[in-house]
């Protein structure tokens, strides 16, 4: 039988990085694969609590349909800590969401027509390219350096794409670079936008895990035009299977994600938005996430300092001051393609870069992600990486000597 599917299952093919992921669901791999939180730091016996305390005093509502936009005391507890790094919102500007990667789609959904524009960093979140893909959007990317995206680049790309629906941009600790957008540069985007009449989509899912540095403000809390789309999420500050997280918008476009956010779920989980706005009321959230940066502190120290110890010279990666990730390139020669496969051969997983850039141009790259790992399994795990690296990189100079010769 010939199944007649729709010209976007067409195009999905499973990815590299889908690949490698799965095969690192084996016990003995020591996987830095993932971008995965810390499971031993969720706060089970206190969800145990705040899930008794919703099912007995509100057991029946809690397992009824709710609103599409969310349970209100979510959205109360969503704009209380939004306010807390600078974005002022009403309730009619937040919707819950099952998790941020709804939110993406979502606004692929809202917002694109086949051909539309959509301009992003490079390289960025792969499932963000997964999402505008579906659409059939024409993703342009746009130069970073260590201190994000380049605003030179973008306005030349703005000016190039002038009909830009959107700049899709993760300005905390990003995916997969572990890189922050510097001040001016948030502000710098804002001028841009305005300049340009394009809308900013700010995905923020690791602000809150920020572990050493000064905080910046999000690009929301500059945007005086209600032209940036705030996107965040539990699953990293809290946890990833109740899948909740938020939007918050402007009160028309957000009755547009309203609309098509009815006809995928209806309304996102009724109870686990219920036990997170409990465990929030009883709890100290903030105080869970100050448990969770110690933690991911002395991980991604550990994981900088086996980097410095077992991987060759030539090698260099960016140190981030939160979130999950450390980012490394390789020499050019290098393809961290055929390096992951043969690190898969012995027993530790990462993610190539290659699939994080729209068009898989830059092969020399890898993303490491420290959170999932205790400092023992970071050692030996990095340790058998850098063996790996030091054998590969030794039969590239020996060839090239050859070559020479």
């Amino acid at each position: 039988m010939q199944h007649k599917y729709a010209r976007r299952a067409n195009a999905l093919e499973p990815s590299e990085m889908r690949l490698i992921l799965s095969s690192s669901e084996r016990h003995e791999l020591i996987s830095f694969a993932g971008g995965l939180p810390a499971s031993e730091l969720f706060p089970i016996e206190e969800l145990k609590v705040a899930s008794q305390a919703v099912l007995t005093d509100h057991g029946a509502a809690s397992l009824q349909y709710t609103s599409t936009a969310g349970y209100i005391p979510l959205r109360q507890a969503v704009m209380e800590r939004m306010e807390a790094v600078g974005i002022r919102s009403n309730l009619q500007q937040v919707m819950i969401t099952s998790g941020s990667q709804q939110a993406i789609d979502l606004t692929g959904r809202v917002f694109l027509d086949e051909g539309d524009t959509v301009i992003c960093e490079s390289p960025t979140y792969l499932a963000a390219i997964n999402a505008f893909n579906a659409y059939h959007a024409n993703i342009v990317d746009v130069e970073m350096d260590e201190d994000g995206m380049k605003m030179d680049a973008l306005e030349k790309c703005l000016q190039q794409n002038p009909q830009a629906k959107f700049i899709y941009t993760i300005p905390d600790f990003q995916n997969p670079t572990g890189r922050t957008l510097k001040l001016e540069r948030r502000k710098r985007m804002i001028e841009l936008a305005n300049q340009f009449d394009v809308l900013i989509l700010e995905d923020n899912p690791y602000g809150a895990i920020r572990f050493s540095g000064t905080p910046i403000p999000p690009i929301k809390h500059f945007d005086t035009e209600g032209r940036v789309i705030y996107l965040s999420s539990f699953s990293k500050i809290f946890a990833p299977g109740l899948r909740l997280g938020w939007i918050c918008a402007e009160e028309e476009i957000l009755e547009k994600y309203a609309g098509f956010k009815e006809s995928a779920d209806m309304h996102s989980d009724g109870l686990a938005q219920r036990i997170t706005a409990k465990y929030m009321e009883l709890y100290d959230l903030d105080g869970h996430i100050e448990t969770i940066k110690a933690v991911y502190l002395e991980r991604c120290t550990t994981m900088l300092d086996c980097i410095d110890e077992y991987f060759p010279e030539t090698i260099s990666c960016n140190k981030p001051e939160g979130g999950l990730f450390i980012w490394a390139e390789l020499p050019d020669s290098m393809n961290a393609g055929d390096i992951a496969l043969k690190c898969m051969e012995n027993n530790v997983a990462f993610v190539p870069g290659a699939p994080f850039y729209v068009r898989g141009a830059q092969k020399n790259t890898m993303r490491l992600n420290f959170s999932n790992s205790n400092p023992e399994q970071i050692k030996e795990g990095m340790k058998r990486i850098g063996e790996v690296l030091h054998r590969e990189l030794d039969l590239v100079n020996t060839s090239s000597e050859e070559l020479v010769n």
